[in-house]
């Protein structure tokens, strides 16, 4: 009989996985994404790609959704994901409002509309926290803003279904935030930051709050979708 030789190499060893790599530095890269540390979260970026974690932004969600079919292989996950106080969404046919059966879009096969690989129904922060899928488009609403200087973060809410109005509390605040940092964070391989482009003729999605904060997102260094992406 022919033995197999088994040796020891401390040098093949991996210490850390590449999983919990992509993980931490994600975390990272989405802390100081949301601190407003920009050139922190530009260098955290440069690793993540050099990693092959991918991060884009679009203004379409049927680009968005075209790039999550392009990546997706085999038995991956794709999902759509957007905050509970994104309630302008609805007007690109997010409805934060609608609750799926989180049971049947993480577990039905891409067949079933029910499922997160229809790409129709979003999870909110609440279905989504301490779980994970492999793509993610984070649809990002008016409720979370860069304001003119690009120095600070504005919170709102909607109200009586025509206005938008300032969370002050600095607690419902950073909930608002950490909010966003659960979204942003729940893709193994990667995800696009769907921001819309908005419509001045809706007073409720004026385009100049979805623009600061999509060239805030720009100015870090996420890309656009590009064709050949897609």
């Amino acid at each position: 009989d022919i033995k197999p030789q088994l040796k020891d190499g401390k040098d093949l060893h991996l210490e850390m996985s590449m999983r919990s790599f992509r993980s931490e530095s994600v975390s990272l890269f989405i802390n100081q994404l949301l601190d407003l540390k920009v050139e922190e979260a530009r260098s955290t970026l440069y690793e993540l790609r050099k990693n092959n974690y991918l991060i884009v932004l679009t203004r379409s969600l049927e680009r968005a959704k075209r790039w999550l079919r392009s990546k997706k292989r085999g038995n991956e996950r794709m999902g759509l994901l957007a905050s509970s106080k994104a309630e302008r969404l609805k007007a690109i046919s997010i409805n934060v409002k609608y609750s799926p059966n989180f049971v049947h879009w993480f577990l039905e096969n891409s067949q079933d509309i029910r499922s997160s690989d229809a790409l129709e129904d979003a999870l909110t922060e609440f279905e989504v926290q301490g779980l994970e899928i492999d793509w993610a488009c984070v649809a990002w609403d008016a409720d979370l803003r860069i304001n003119m200087t690009g120095n600070a973060w504005e919170h709102f809410q909607l109200r009586g279904g025509n206005k938008w109005q300032n969370i002050n509390k600095p607690a419902n605040q950073e909930y608002q935030i950490n909010a966003y940092r659960v979204l942003l964070t729940r893709a193994r391989q990667g995800i696009v930051v769907l921001i819309p482009e908005g419509d001045d003729v809706d007073t409720t999605r004026k385009r100049e709050w979805y623009d600061r904060t999509y060239n805030y997102l720009k100015g870090i260094g996420i890309p656009e979708i590009q064709d050949q992406d897609i």
